[in-house]
C-alpha cells in the first residue's frame, strides 16, 4: 500500500512541474525498470518484502523519477535549442537532440550512480547492530541502481521520440514522372 501511494504522490508531483500529463506518465513510465533491479536483488538475497525493503523501494522511486526528470529536461532543452537556432522541426532534428541531450547525461548520472553504490554497499554487507534492517532498506537501491541508469537511458529518450516525432509528408519530387506527363488530359 505504501509504495503505490508513493508512485502517486510522485505522478502528482511530476504533474505539477511538467504541466504536461504526457511528460509525467513518461517519467513516471521509467520507475518500473529500477523497481525491477530492486525486485532481483531482493530475491537473490532471500530476503522477504517488509516494511524496510518498502522503504527501501520508496527510496530507489524516489532517484529513479529524479533521474527521469533530469533526462527530460536535458532532452526538451537540446530540442529547443536546435528549434531556436534555425533548424526545422524534423525528425531528423528530434533525434540529433535526442542524441545531444542522452550523451549530456551519461556522466553526471554515472557519477550519481557512483556516489549511492559508494554510500550503500557498505550498508549492504555490513554486519553488526542494526545490521539486519540497513540490509533490506539498502538492497532494493542497489539492485535499483543497476538496472535504473541503464534502463532510464535507453526507455525516456525512445518513448520521448516516439511521442513526439513528426509525420512528415512524403517528399515532393521537383520532376513529374515522364508518364504522367504523356496522360495528362489535354487542356485545349
Amino acid at each position: 500500500m505504501v509504495v503505490p501511494a508513493t508512485l502517486a504522490v510522485i505522478f502528482v508531483l511530476l504533474y505539477l512541474l511538467f504541466r504536461s500529463f504526457k511528460d509525467a506518465t513518461l517519467v513516471l513510465a521509467a520507475v518500473p525498470f529500477s523497481l525491477v533491479g530492486g525486485f532481483w536483488l531482493v530475491w537473490a538475497l532471500g530476503h522477504n518484502i517488509s516494511v524496510a525493503t518498502a522503504v527501501g523501494f520508496i527510496a530507489l522511486a524516489g532517484v529513479a523519477a529524479e533521474f527521469g526528470v533530469v533526462m527530460l529536461v536535458y532532452l526538451k532543452n537540446a530540442h529547443s535549442v536546435r528549434l531556436a537556432a534555425g533548424e526545422p522541426d524534423t525528425e531528423q532534428t528530434l533525434l540529433a537532440a535526442i542524441r545531444e541531450g542522452a550523451v549530456q547525461r551519461v556522466r553526471p548520472k554515472a557519477m550519481t550512480v557512483a556516489v549511492v553504490m559508494a554510500g550503500l554497499l557498505p550498508i549492504l554487507v555490513g554486519s553488526g547492530t542494526g545490521s539486519e534492517v540497513m540490509t533490506r532498506i539498502a538492497a532494493p537501491m542497489v539492485g535499483g541502481m543497476v538496472t535504473a541508469p541503464l534502463l532510464s537511458m535507453l526507455v525516456i529518450p525512445a518513448a520521448w521520440y516516439l511521442l513526439n516525432r513528426r509525420r512528415t509528408p512524403a517528399p515532393v519530387h521537383a520532376h513529374a514522372p515522364a508518364d504522367a506527363v504523356l496522360h495528362q488530359p489535354s487542356t485545349r
